[in-house]
């Protein structure tokens, strides 16, 4: 899709603070972080939503929560804990039509969440 942001994002046409790329995956710092850790991981194949999902991308969602975790080490907020989200649609706050999973935290996260 040309008018996704996220889409642009995994084909190199805007910048991003890349900190994981595979040939399925792209994962990067969000520009308004809500927590000191917060890093987008998308597929680089547009989904616009999880409804949109089909049994055969079932593969391609464990990935992006395997990426997440990797992160999670990688930044070193694994052993103390973290958060992973996927928001779908408008009551479930996705904001950007592009399935992406957020990774959240570096701080004692809230509950309930919302």
């Amino acid at each position: 899709m040309t008018d996704c942001i996220f889409c642009r994002i995994a084909q190199g046409e805007i910048p991003s603070d890349t900190v994981f790329e595979d040939d399925e995956v792209l994962a990067f710092r969000d520009l308004n972080p809500q927590a000191p850790v917060h890093i987008l991981v998308i597929p680089k194949r547009h989904i616009a939503t999880l409804n949109d999902l089909s049994a055969e991308d079932a593969g391609l969602v464990g990935r992006l929560h395997w990426v997440a975790a990797q992160l999670a080490r990688q930044e070193g907020i694994a052993e103390d804990g973290y958060r992973t989200v996927i928001n779908c649609n408008p009551a479930g706050g996705q904001s950007v039509y592009h399935l992406h999973l957020h990774l959240l935290g570096g701080r004692q996260m809230a509950w309930p969440a919302g």
